[in-house]
């Protein structure tokens, strides 16, 4: 005997999506919070591909991509969807396909103000690795601190030429805030590739520059500055030396500016007291320090993107402090300085904390 079919009656206008943790409010929107690494491998794919250099070109459909990228069509269809998703591509009505405007800017190869190769390699190649052990680094289990990490050749050589790009452009940004009319010589502690000291020599022809480092930083250092074009390279110079020892090997007031650019917050928190008594030693009298780092509010809530620098140092330098203005001027007061003045450097990301010497 058959059973009898029952019909169901469908009630529109009754039903709503499944609701996910996205709000309107001030409260946390978990999915996206939780799902944003894939965003950020997206973009790093995209550069390792080479999506934005083809497209910086000219608009292109899928399949002339994918035979350029050498991707089958439908993985870099699905690829492409993504970015679009994340706002990095846009695709028309004819279905052609085009970088953003911050991408054609910022992520093509050949475009003055590239630094894909920082995103590329130094946040996708080497911190994206270290905040996967973010959880053990906060538990005790794991320690590695950036002497170590830069121990091995491969590292120093990938985290300094990666950053360099990007130093350049901030370095001409600092440089426009921090007048270097009266500086003749310029200490640039911790200075990785040398590309601040380098702007520096380029915005001021009597300023040399000397470049503190670790032994295999400076050797790529060295490297990159052999191969840049500026003439000024001939005024910045290179000493081999873990900013953290207790003695610096330069003499004592011999120079007009001290420069800690994104070394704070890379050393242990009882290390950045040495450093601001060192380069109190080593200043003039009316020489200044000037400290750029990543760092948050004074209220230490915020901004994001400063919070997670300061999250992603503890994996490298778990004994570290997550910086904020008060932690540097209080420091640099202590070690004798005055006239301190904070300043935001990279929007919501890095601040700038200035002090004189007496």
């Amino acid at each position: 005997m058959s059973r009898p079919i029952r019909r169901l009656k469908v009630v529109t206008g009754h039903t709503t999506a499944l609701r996910t943790s996205a709000c309107g409010s001030e409260d946390v929107d978990l999915d996206s919070l939780a799902y944003g690494f894939m965003a950020s491998q997206a973009l790093f794919a995209a550069l390792e591909l080479g999506v934005f250099d083809y497209l910086a070109k000219g608009p292109q459909r899928v399949s002339d991509l994918a035979e350029g990228c050498g991707v089958p069509c439908n993985r870099l269809q699905t690829l492409l969807t993504a970015l679009v998703a994340a706002k990095c591509l846009r695709r028309d009505e004819s279905q052609l396909y085009s970088n953003s405007p911050n991408v054609q800017k910022f992520m093509v190869s050949t475009s003055k103000a590239y630094y894909g190769d920082y995103f590329k390699h130094q946040v996708g190649g080497l911190f994206y690795a270290r905040m996967g052990q973010l959880a053990k680094v906060l538990r005790g289990e794991e320690v590695l601190d950036y002497s170590q990490w830069f121990s091995d050749p491969a590292v120093a050589s990938l985290y300094t030429s990666a950053q360099h790009n990007g130093s350049l452009a901030t370095a001409k940004s600092l440089f426009r805030k921090v007048s270097l009319a009266t500086t003749g010589r310029m200490l640039d502690v911790g200075g990785g590739s040398g590309a601040f000291s380098l702007q520096a020599a380029q915005m001021n022809p009597e300023l040399r520059a000397t470049v503190l480092d670790l032994p295999e930083v400076c050797r790529v250092g060295r490297s990159l500055m052999e191969q840049a074009a500026s003439p000024e390279k001939s005024r910045v110079g290179f000493k081999e030396l873990d900013a953290t020892s207790p003695a610096w090997p330069v003499e004592a007031e011999s120079q007009d500016l001290a420069l800690m650019s994104y070394l704070c917050g890379s050393v242990p928190e009882d290390v950045i007291a040495q450093l601001f008594q060192n380069a109190f030693r080593v200043l003039r009298s009316g020489g200044r320090l000037v400290v750029h780092d990543f760092m948050v509010d004074d209220t230490r809530d915020g901004p994001t993107l400063g919070a997670y620098w300061a999250l992603q140092h503890v994996t490298v330098n778990p004994t570290g402090l997550g910086l904020a203005p008060c932690d540097i001027s209080s420091r640099m007061k202590a070690a004798g300085f005055d006239h301190v003045e904070v300043f935001d450097m990279i929007a919501g990301m890095t601040k700038v904390v200035l002090a004189t010497k007496p």
